[in-house]
């Protein structure tokens, strides 16, 4: 075989492994934004309150981050393609039994099934990196494949809306589903197949209590985010509960011959150091840009007074389309920057752009919307990405699958303490009809939380083989 000719049959597997792993990609990431237009329309049809329709979003992101804490350590040990084609088989049944439903309690139950499918990018990339071992390649890959976690270039959102308004919400399970379908024919056709710890029996024992652990943090701080309507025993109880199941989970490791997660490697810089400003990263800007922002321009006295389809649409749309755009260059710049120095900018940027939201932002649409757009560059295009792709290079080689896990379960964490930690700070400030001064104070909360993730960011150590010299 000539050299042209192995080059081109590189080129057509590296096409075919991307074609499956975005499919892959995009029909996850379609069950957490192009279903939220619809949210609206399901209440009506289904004759549910807001607090109801809402809570089927909470169980979806619920579930995918207690499935992301041990599907990728399975997927070591069974087989990463099988795990991902199940994953989406399951993904695709939820789909199907929320589209048919009748009752918000059968798609809060769909919404759950669907969550299975949480790991997929952090699984993904495992995949991804298994295949690719040129740093560049991989970085640029890497982008383009995290970026579909921002969003579907905003357009996912406007799809959602149009399909629920002229057809129902069902018709966006049904697009879902019709994805899905095609996502788990691609992964079948054009995924490779890896198993780096075959062999290993995998640490049931260890997972339940991780579970556990995490489940009642996040239903803690859920409970949290009702602020005044909260029931704070019941959120003190859950905290106890995590505390006690964490605590299990940890003795349990250190007697295991098998462990999920050896306690070794909780104790490395690459893993807490990540994990902290993961959670950092995601407590200061998720509900900053999703809430705090939001809620501003909708506001009709101190605000803007759009409506929600035209807010989502200026600030959301170009946030997620940027971020889109400008990932791929952060993950090719990753590998010969450095990863560390690439998020460091990212959060600086993203820092610096909140702090003129606050301060000018708030009395300029103009400004406001220049300023989202950029959190696309700084966020969603740059710190995002590569935390996402330093929790697959940073992972020990004895058990690769563990710290996409726990990094995909502190997004989850971060983006539920966000909303219970910044509309509390905005309450707090003085949020009210004559004044903007508690979503100024809000938004310098995210802008303190954020510098404090760059200043730990300083203690996450250098992916040495995933960079260049």
């Amino acid at each position: 075989m000539s050299q042209i000719t192995r080059q081109t049959s590189a080129a057509a597997g590296t096409a075919a492994l991307m074609t499956a792993l975005l499919a892959a990609c995009v029909a996850f990431q379609l069950n957490a934004s192009m279903l939220s237009p619809a949210l609206v329309t399901m209440g009506h049809e289904l004759g549910a309150d807001d607090a109801a329709v809402g809570l089927s979003q909470t169980a979806f992101f619920t579930s995918g981050a207690l499935f992301s804490l041990f599907l990728p350590r399975l997927s070591d040990i069974v087989g990463r393609r099988r795990v991902l084609v199940g994953m989406l088989v399951v993904m695709l049944a939820g789909t199907v039994l929320a589209a048919v439903s009748t009752s918000i309690v059968v798609v809060d139950v769909a919404r759950v099934v669907q969550g299975v499918s949480g790991p997929t990018v952090p699984l993904c990339l495992l995949m991804l990196r298994s295949q690719v071992t040129d740093p560049k390649r991989y970085g640029t890959m890497m982008g383009l494949v995290t970026a579909v976690n921002g969003g579907i270039a905003g357009i996912d959102a406007l799809v959602g809306g149009w399909l629920a308004a002229n057809f129902g919400y069902r018709s966006v399970f049904w697009v879902i589903a019709v994805i899905a379908a095609v996502a788990v024919l691609a992964v079948l056709r054009w995924g490779p197949e890896s198993r780096p710890s075959a062999g290993t029996r995998m640490d049931w024992r260890g997972v339940v209590p991780l579970v556990v652990a995490v489940a009642a943090l996040l239903l803690a701080l859920s409970e949290a985010g009702e602020l005044a309507d909260a029931d704070w025993t019941y959120v003190l109880g859950l905290f106890a509960v995590a505390v006690v199941a964490f605590a299990v989970f940890w003795f349990a490791e250190k007697a295991s011959t098998h462990p999920l997660v050896r306690p070794e490697d909780l104790r490395r810089r690459s893993t807490w150091a990540l994990l902290a400003t993961t959670l950092l990263t995601m407590t200061g800007v998720f509900a900053t840009v999703n809430g705090v922002v939001l809620s501003f321009a909708q506001n009709s006295q101190i605000g803007f007074g759009m409506s929600a389809d035209l807010a989502s649409v200026v600030f959301l749309t170009p946030f997620a389309l940027i971020g889109w755009l400008v990932g791929p260059f952060a993950g090719r710049l990753a590998p010969t920057l450095g990863y560390r120095r690439v998020l460091r900018f990212g959060l600086v940027g993203t820092a610096v752009v909140m702090a003129v939201i606050a301060l000018v932002g708030v009395h300029s649409l103009p400004v406001l919307i220049a300023c989202t757009a950029l959190l696309g560059v700084t966020y969603a295009g740059g710190a995002n990405i590569i935390l996402n792709g330093l929790g697959v290079v940073l992972s020990p080689q004895g058990n690769p699958g563990f710290l996409p896990g726990m990094n995909a379960g502190a997004f989850n964490l971060g983006s539920g303490l966000s909303f219970a930690v910044l509309p509390a700070v905005e309450v707090a400030g003085g949020s009210g009809a004559e004044s903007s001064a508690g979503y100024v104070t809000a938004i310098l909360a995210g802008v303190v939380i954020v510098a404090a993730a760059f200043a730990v960011s300083f203690l996450i150590p250098r992916p040495a083989e995933a960079e260049t010299a």
